[in-house]
């Protein structure tokens, strides 16, 4: 073993074990190298790599003390399988490299940090993102694209203001995103919805509902929809711009999973529009993490001033210590590295979840593109209620498809399936738990 380590793993283990508390000062450069009889450029070497870890901190002409920290913890396991929860599995996140970005970033960005905020985001962070866009085949200036509070708060800003087009009305998908659900129900905003299955949607509905509906934008998850795991077909997108053009009506493209495409022809609805038609939304929630709450909106000229306007007033910017994190995240390289080992371990789970489906749940109709989520269209004699009672009995969690639709449009048999949470070696598992449910006659009206 190298000395420098030797010195990392003895300082390590005494900082583990409590030896040296919260708050300590670790002893001199000069004592530590006569305690391990070693050059000073090995104890330097060693202070770095803890100091790189967040586990010390230096202190200006005075040296290095403890961090106040805490051990992270396995998570704790149940003998549950969870296809209910859709936030990503936080424990592959590689959650030491973003913290040195953030520590760092208070360093760096000190004159940002005392602003009250910007325009529209960080610029250096609007850079990056310019340049991550790029590669989910998203080309826009810099004046369109603005940094928000998760896609939740571009979604609330859209659904609130007024729009160019002077119209009024919400146009969504059937089933929809679960929390889009509850703004639209809570601030009784006017809306219409339209029903999306695996065959995609009803274009003829869709230009009756244009052409009639006076809706200002039609919500719509063109790739790995939230709930239903479908994406709409390169056809499909074209002949929704060319409505959308043709009656005056903007798209609001919610581009989630971005990060998880893995067929490169299958661009987003952005990519092919022509007419500044697209508001396209992008979130870090699933690639990172949920609580980073930095999300992306993509405005056409015609709605930048309103949106900035209705944005400044709300939270004046987005919190500028995760931008300036995240800015520092993605120009080192470390997103996309992060991003193309997450890629493959949920695709990996996605494979696994279709190949159960195929195999035993061959009868049922079910969503094949290979995401994290999924569903199957169960007839409509099943009892959802008793089916999800009788599977959490039997130690598998489902979470009730309700939630995803507005009051008054009709609910689908629909069984939602999530694998983001589940251990690879648990889904078919719990899909064969799942088939046999389903064959048991007590879950089904009389």
């Amino acid at each position: 073993m190298l000395k420098y380590e030797y010195v990392y793993q003895t300082l390590l283990t005494q900082i583990q074990s409590g030896e040296l508390k919260a708050g300590v000062k670790i002893p001199s450069i000069r004592n530590l190298a006569d305690q391990f009889s070693c050059s000073h450029s090995s104890i330097l070497a060693a202070l770095e790599k803890l100091e790189n870890q967040h586990l010390i901190y230096a202190r200006p002409k005075s040296g290095f003390y403890v961090v106040e920290h805490k051990m992270f913890k396995q998570p704790f396991k149940t003998n549950k399988i969870d296809f209910a929860t859709s936030a990503p599995n936080w424990h592959s996140f590689p959650y030491q490299d973003f913290q040195h970005c953030l520590n760092n970033a208070i360093n760096t960005f000190q004159f940002d940090l005392f602003r009250y905020g910007t325009e529209k985001g960080l610029p250096s962070l609007i850079n990056e993102v310019e340049k991550i866009l790029k590669s989910y085949q998203v080309f826009a200036q810099k004046k369109q694209i603005f940094i928000t509070s998760g896609v939740q708060q571009a979604l609330f800003l859209l659904s609130t203001m007024p729009f160019s087009n002077n119209k009024t009305k919400i146009l969504v998908e059937q089933p929809s995103y679960h929390l889009y659900m509850d703004l639209v129900k809570l601030y009784k905003l006017p809306i219409i919805g339209i029903k999306r299955t695996i065959e995609g949607i009803n274009l003829q509905k869709l230009e009756q509902i244009f052409r009639e509906g006076e809706i200002k934008f039609f919500y719509t998850m063109p790739r790995f929809q939230n709930p239903l795991g479908t994406s709409l077909s390169k056809k499909e997108k074209l002949e929704i711009l060319k409505l959308a053009n043709k009656y005056d009506v903007y798209i609001v493209e919610d581009d989630y999973l971005a990060d998880f495409e893995y067929t490169k022809k299958n661009d987003p609805l952005f990519a092919n529009d022509l007419n500044g038609r697209v508001i396209y939304l992008k979130s870090f929630s699933k690639i990172m993490f949920p609580g980073l709450r930095i999300g992306i909106a993509v405005l056409p000229d015609s709605l930048i001033e309103t949106f900035q306007q209705f944005k400044t007033v709300i939270d004046i910017d987005s919190s500028m210590i995760s931008q300036a994190a995240l800015e520092l995240y993605l120009k080192s390289g470390m997103f996309e590295h992060y991003q193309k080992k997450v890629r493959d371990k949920y695709l990996a789970r996605a494979e696994i979840l279709q190949t159960s489906l195929k195999n035993h749940l061959i009868n049922f109709e079910h969503a094949t593109d290979f995401v994290m989520h999924s569903h199957i269209v169960l007839p409509k004699q099943v009892d959802m209620t008793t089916l999800i009672k009788q599977l959490d009995e039997r130690d598998i969690q489902i979470d009730s498809i309700k939630q995803n639709y507005l009051d008054n449009f009709y609910q689908e048999r629909i069984l939602k399936l999530n694998v983001s949470n589940c251990e690879p070696t648990e889904i078919e598992k719990g899909i064969k738990q799942i088939a046999c449910s389903l064959k048991d006659t007590s879950n089904y009206f009389e």
